[in-house]
């Protein structure tokens, strides 16, 4: 049986705690620039609700990570909430959990192509930065993707995916004509837990 979870929707067409991703969608989903996040508990939810988006979205205070993660480093996670569906995307410094970049929501997306989006976005962020950390990601396929310089979505390009698949050709066009010194790592959700980008809506 699935654990309870507490959503709270603090930017969306009416801000609050509700008890079920049902009641949560009915709030947010196709509202441009909504803000909300799974707790697990009803007295995490209530502290998050009066503490903000901006103090527990991208910006709470880093856990302990393992030894072994390389916390200088942008972990991307992205969420959608159907296939298609309303699409998101993020980098997150990994140990601070700041919030670098945030996309979306874009309509009529797929998870693979949005985490494909993300590590695209923070290499071309890195480059601009000038900098060589790594980039961590729990998509294989979206990894492979980037390596191989392929989208293999089976999404359909027609008029309502104009606007994925436009940030996706740009996406493999900068691949085309980039290097870059980043390696892409999988983020290992078995023995880390979540990335720490994870939109927190599972």
């Amino acid at each position: 049986m699935a654990k309870q979870k507490y959503y709270v929707v603090w930017v969306g067409r009416q801000p609050g705690i509700y008890s079920n991703w049902a009641e949560c969608t009915e709030q947010v989903n196709g509202f441009s620039g909504a803000k909300y996040k799974a707790f697990e508990t009803k007295a995490q939810a209530r502290q998050a609700f009066a503490l903000g988006w901006a103090r527990c979205i991208g910006a709470t205070p880093a856990l302990e990570l393992p030894p072994e993660v390389i916390t200088d480093s942008i972990s991307v996670d992205a969420a959608c909430d159907g296939s298609p569906g309303n699409l998101e995307y993020r980098g997150v410094h990994t140990k601070t959990n700041k919030e670098l970049f945030h996309v979306g929501p874009l309509e009529n997306g797929t998870n693979n192509l949005g985490e494909f989006l993300a590590i695209v976005h923070a290499l071309a962020l890195l480059q601009k930065q000038d900098k060589s950390i790594p980039i961590y990601s729990d998509s294989r396929t979206a990894i492979g993707w980037v390596k191989q310089k392929d989208v293999r979505s089976k999404l359909p390009r027609h008029q309502d995916t104009t606007k994925v698949w436009d940030l996706a050709d740009r996406a493999l066009s900068w691949l085309e004509n980039n290097t870059y010194p980043n390696e892409l790592l999988e983020w290992d959700t078995a023995k880390w837990g979540e990335i720490r980008a994870d939109f927190g809506r599972k």
